[in-house]
């Protein structure tokens, strides 16, 4: 297995894959991690990705959770608040964290170094890919240190080499231009001093400027700020360009108690990619999608790709699943992914279009969004929606609220969440126990069983849909889900996960990830 990029999707990919014991190289072009951020946000059912690859307690000390949104006029004028309770979700995690991103990948790296079978070629630059006579990939790779040339050859590619994918090109996959191309300003900032503000997001609502602010970590801030015609980043290369754009937020702060991190210019893009596929050749994150940043969700949803497709190729190249079974990954993540990248441009469209007409209405309309029913719950609620039908999402017509959609993630009786308990197979979450021939059916196909109490958040969860059990996939995705348990359990394929992948000697009993 050859992954090409060696960002937050590609090592998360590749930590998947060794989990599972399904060799892995990295084939990374720089030295090091980008040094500047770019995602600072991801939400509950990322950090669920992160607890997955075991590194959520470490996650939990270099993040924040954020209290919600606010929308603002130009001068803070609060027109709208959405609260967001930074207590855990149903997915056991906060609902929106913000981040340094290079600290993240650097997690993410050392504990990649974990897995002898994983290995990551940082400086190596992937000229081109080619087919073998075997059908096997075949990559013309270089050493940017030495210039060496070689080629590899691979069972499976992984493309997760960004906006400007060689492996999109090598495939013949061309985006799709979702009419949106916006440029921004983004400045981190780093202070000591409190700026005093709400510890949360604030948008802009501005005809001129539309802009976003939000804490990104003890000391670390970041602004967005759309870029007028005549306008670049080297325009506001100074604290003293910056200011004027920076002063409703640090007003009380002096110029040598603020340091400039970062400066750049980004063009907001919305695009997918009209192949993610082409035989054993996939394509992930920025490769396959790009997402306007106003929901916070570009990073996260290259985890969600790597989530989606790692348990499916290694329980192909273990000869259980059969190879068909990968075609369910466009299926299931490319309609999601054009769903998020829909709302981002709903969200951005609201918050910065219309000029005075669109800013005149906002001043009406936004300060009576809260009193709406249901409009808060919706702003703050961090449930993606539902994975389309595939071989491996079944909803019926009684299970379409349940199907497709991520288990809850609760404390079972013994204090164990329900991601520990199943580990990284399927699962059988139901309120009625199990036959005995109904357990031999699941033990012989490897997954495990969840019996849940009456009274416990599952079992009212269950109840609430009607059903007496799901099939939770690896990802924790529901596979099916009804009444009928042998069916249920019929269901269920054949997939082993015997025991935990070795792991290199020195990491300590809480580097070992959670399964």
């Amino acid at each position: 297995m050859v992954i090409v990029g060696g960002g937050p999707t590609g090592i998360t990919a590749a930590t998947l894959l060794a989990q599972y014991g399904v060799d892995t190289m990295v084939l990374e072009r720089w030295s090091q991690v980008y040094p500047q951020p770019r995602a600072v946000h991801l939400d509950d059912e990322v950090y669920r990705i992160l607890a997955r690859l075991g590194v959520a307690d470490e996650f939990g000390v270099i993040s924040r959770p954020a209290r919600g949104l606010r929308l603002v006029t130009r001068d803070l004028t609060v027109l709208a608040e959405f609260n967001r309770d930074s207590a855990v979700t149903p997915n056991g995690f906060p609902a929106a964290n913000m981040f340094d991103q290079p600290a993240l990948e650097e997690l993410l790296r050392r504990n990649l170094k974990r897995y002898p079978c994983a290995r990551l070629r940082p400086d190596t630059e992937v000229l081109g890919i080619t087919t073998a006579v075997s059908g096997r990939p075949r990559l013309q790779v270089r050493d940017r240190t030495s210039g060496h040339e070689s080629v590899v050859t691979a069972d499976y590619v992984l493309g997760c080499d960004g906006a400007n994918s060689v492996v999109r090109d090598a495939i013949g996959s061309t985006m799709r231009d979702l009419k949106f191309d916006q440029r921004w300003l983004v400045v981190d900032v780093e202070t000591t001093v409190d700026l005093r503000q709400w510890d949360g997001v604030h948008q802009v609502c501005d005809e001129q400027r539309a802009a976003t602010y939000m804490r990104i970590g003890d000391a670390r801030y970041r602004w967005e700020f759309a870029l007028l015609d005549n306008e670049s980043a080297d325009d506001f290369a100074s604290l003293a360009a910056l200011r004027p754009l920076i002063a409703p937020w640090t007003r009380h702060v002096g110029d040598a108690e603020l340091t400039i991190m970062r400066v750049a210019e980004y063009t907001f893009r919305a695009q997918i990619a009209d192949r993610w596929r082409s035989g054993p050749i996939f394509l992930l994150g920025d490769a396959a999608h790009l997402t306007p940043p106003f929901i916070g969700q570009g990073m996260g949803a290259g985890l969600r790709d790597a989530m989606n497709l790692a348990w499916k190729i290694a329980g192909v190249c273990r000869g259980e699943l059969s190879a068909d079974i990968l075609d369910s990954y466009q299926q299931e993540r490319k309609p999601h992914a054009g769903q998020m990248i829909a709302l981002a441009l709903r969200i951005g469209r609201a918050m910065t279009a219309g000029g005075r007409f669109g800013s005149a209405v906002r001043r009406l309309v936004l300060p009576k969004l809260r009193l709406v029913p249901g409009v808060r719950t919706r702003i703050t609620n961090s449930e993606t929606p539902a994975l389309r039908r595939s071989r491996m999402v079944k909803p019926t017509v009684t299970t379409r609220g349940v199907v497709g959609r991520l288990c809850p993630n609760d404390r079972l009786h013994n204090g164990c969440r329900i991601d520990q308990e199943l580990g990284s197979g399927f699962g059988v979450v139901t309120a009625a126990p199990l036959t005995p021939q109904q357990q031999r059916t699941v033990d012989e196909r490897g997954a495990h069983t969840v019996t849940v109490s009456p009274g416990s958040a599952l079992f009212d969860w269950l109840r609430d849909r009607h059903v007496t059990a799901v099939v939770v996939r690896p990802d924790r995705t529901v596979m099916c889900a009804g009444r009928d348990l042998t069916a249920l359990c019929r269901a269920l394929p054949t997939f082993r996960v015997d025991h935990a992948p070795a792991v290199r000697a020195g990491s300590g009993p809480g580097d070992v990830p959670t399964e």
